[in-house]
């Protein structure tokens, strides 16, 4: 396998994260010593969509990677460019975040700098906790609660109704003093981000159909509870993230009982009511409890989104604290038929929250293609799942055939596969999940990349130990853990609790199993693996460069300056060489896992195991020569040539 030309937008490649528009910053490409000789380089980008070139000069030499440097200043709030490569016999290729690619290639994969306002610096070294917590534990006040009249009573172990009406109204009675009295269990397990989907007042035990969003709901202990549970996260270095609904609300809101049937009301331009009478009303795929926003109001923005007053702000806002918002169905938000107002939505909230906390996090559900929406002036980033979650359930599980109950009541065998309607879950090699990682994250500024969330599953989904092949689910984990993006553990995966859809998923936890031995090892598991990732700085914010990709294993490193982290991850048996310079590993240090690494004769790096594996070597940091003198603005002449390299070669870039 050869070695390929790399770039990639972290520090090791790029002289700044946080560019502002004007400012030239330095981009760096590393180029194996046997894939010349390269005659000339440069960049080429698109500002104000017109082609602009710079000239790179070499750095130096190092390890056996030549390392060229060139100007590129940011014209645009995201300014893309790619670099050109012109070879001795005259060929020309173009290396972009698909890869290296012998004709020209898409603007849309281009790298990209973001000159928008950064994201939080903590936000790189997340690892995300989900809870739902009607399903995650009951304080003592619970039991003193009345039911309301919405509610389905459930006791903790009773099985979850897969049917209307209990699919949403099956009520377990968690709230929010239940999480705090088992906060000691998510600082045990060391995630630093608690993601709580929605606290508002709703007629679900979801309650993603708000009737208010102006104070927490009762059966979850009010505002004060909220209080009580974002001080005592804080206090053990666990940061807190709140659900908005920015597409709708519940069809018992405050604001759309306030225009429902009554015309002229100063609400009605909330939503899009259809008929004189206020009646009839776009909702979410025709939910009717679920009414569409109508973001072309400003009386809207103004209670909603925009400015210190709004609700936004509120909850960010002293006494809450809340550290950021999750932003449910944002994919859809602002946008029906003709009408897109979704970037408008995106930058005022995102503008909202840098007034009243600039170190608060804003990420988007929006769970297909988001490249598009995902361009840093707005999200940053997003739960998605094309780019991670879909392609490991295709690469790593066994379905089952188990039969199970849709929503209404139909029987079915083949496996839940969100949402997609293809007849189960894919048959996926390591290859082609590398290849769909890739696709996915083509488009996506890096910046925006670390804060993409990565779960294994959601409660929006089935959980991925319902189908996973024996042995994977440390590969699962592990791969989270390691690759670029947010991991997230989905509350109950660190118990091993299946589920065959979003419904199943919402197990209430299973407290009291944790001495088990199955249900202690996955506790080890997820423990061990989170402190991998905490404890590795390259783990977040380092490059990522593909080393071995076959049908059944991939081999990667992470790398900073400081270290290199070389990750193997496999399905089944696995004997791959590393070629000669792909990386350092005299001194390879076991972090994790049962893998065999050697060092052969003339420097490549043969790794073996019996598989399913996950392993993880610490190796020493790039060395990287120093910064050269960028040249300024010039346009080469880079003649493009015949074809010779194939497009988007995902190994060893």
């Amino acid at each position: 396998m050869t070695l390929l030309p790399h770039h990639d937008g972290s520090p090791l490649y790029v002289s700044t994260q946080t560019p502002v528009l004007g400012e030239t910053v330095t981009v760096r490409l590393r180029v194996p010593a046997s894939y010349g000789p390269i005659v000339e380089v440069g960049t080429r980008s698109n500002p104000d969509h017109e082609p602009e070139w710079t000239r790179a000069v070499r750095a130096g030499t190092a390890d056996g990677w030549e390392w060229w440097d060139a100007p590129v200043t940011v014209r645009n709030p995201r300014h893309g460019y790619r670099w050109v490569l012109r070879h001795a016999d005259g060929r020309v290729e173009w290396l972009n975040q698909t890869g290296i690619h012998s004709i020209e290639t898409l603007d849309a994969e281009d790298f990209a700098l973001v000159a928008d306002p950064p994201p939080p610096a903590w936000m790189a070294d997340a690892v995300m906790y989900q809870v739902f917590p009607d399903r995650f534990a009951r304080s003592a006040a619970a039991a003193g609660r009345e039911t309301p009249e919405w509610a389905i009573p459930a006791e903790w172990t009773d099985p979850v109704d897969p049917l209307f009406p209990g699919r949403s109204q099956q009520f377990y009675g968690g709230d929010l003093d239940g999480i705090t009295g088992k906060l000691d269990h998510l600082a045990g397990l060391g995630v630093n981000l608690l993601y709580l989907t929605p606290v508002f007042p709703a007629a679900s035990n979801h309650r993603y159909d708000a009737s208010s969003f102006d104070h927490v709901d009762p059966l979850l202990g009010g505002d004060e509870a909220l209080i009580r549970l974002v001080s005592a996260a804080h206090a053990r270095g666990i940061r807190v993230i709140g659900d908005l609904t920015s597409n709708h609300s519940g069809d018992r809101h405050e604001w759309f009982q306030s225009a429902l049937g009554h015309p002229g009301a100063p609400e009605e331009d909330f939503y899009y009511f259809t008929d004189d009478a206020n009646t009839e009303y776009h909702s979410w795929l025709g939910t009717p409890t679920l009414p569409k926003f109508n973001w072309a109001s400003q009386e809207l923005r103004n209670r909603f989104i925009e400015g210190d007053q709004s609700v936004v702000a509120k909850w960010l806002k002293a006494p809450f604290h809340l550290d950021g918002w999750r932003i449910d169905v944002a994919n859809m938000t602002g946008r029906l038929g003709d009408i897109d107002l979704n970037a408008e939505v995106r930058q005022l909230l995102r503008r909202t929250m840098i007034q009243i906390n600039p170190d608060t996090m804003l990420v988007a559900e929006s769970t297909n293609d988001a490249t598009s929406d995902l361009q840093g002036d707005g999200w940053h980033g997003a739960m998605t799942y094309p780019a991670f979650t879909r392609p490991l359930w295709a690469w790593l599980s066994e379905p089952t055939g188990a039969p199970y109950l849709t929503a209404d009541g139909e029987e079915r065998t083949e496996p839940w596969y969100f949402g997609l309607p293809i007849g189960g879950i894919p048959r996926y090699t390591a290859r082609q999940f590398a290849d769909a990682v890739v696709r996915f994250a083509g488009g996506i500024p890096w910046r925006v990349r670390l804060g993409n969330m990565q779960p294994l599953d959601s409660h929006d989904t089935g959980r991925f130990a319902t189908h996973a092949a024996p042995g994977t689910i440390p590969v699962a984990v592990g791969l989270s853990m390691t690759m670029p993006g947010m991991p997230v553990v989905f509350a109950g995966d660190e118990f091993g609790l299946p589920g065959v859809d979003g419904e199943m998923s919402r197990t209430p936890m299973p407290w009291g199993t944790e001495s088990e031995p199955e249900v202690a090892e996955r506790l080890a598991l997820y423990r061990d693996l989170i402190r991998l990732r905490r404890e590795h700085p390259a783990l977040a914010v380092g490059g990522m460069r593909w080393l071995h990709v076959d049908d059944d294993a991939v081999a990667f490193v992470r790398e900073t300056q400081d270290e290199t982290i070389l990750v193997l991850a496999a399905r089944g048996h696995v004997d791959a060489e590393l070629p000669a310079g792909a990386v350092e590993a005299s001194s390879a240090e076991v972090l994790y896992g049962d893998a065999t690494l050697a060092v052969a004769e003339d420097g490549g790096v043969l790794l073996s195991a019996d598989g399913p594996v996950f392993a993880v070597w610490r190796l020493a940091g790039v060395d990287a020569p120093a910064a050269a003198a960028v040249p300024q603005l010039d346009e080469p002449d880079l003649a493009t040539a015949d074809d010779a390299t194939p497009a988007g070669d995902v190994e060893a870039r």
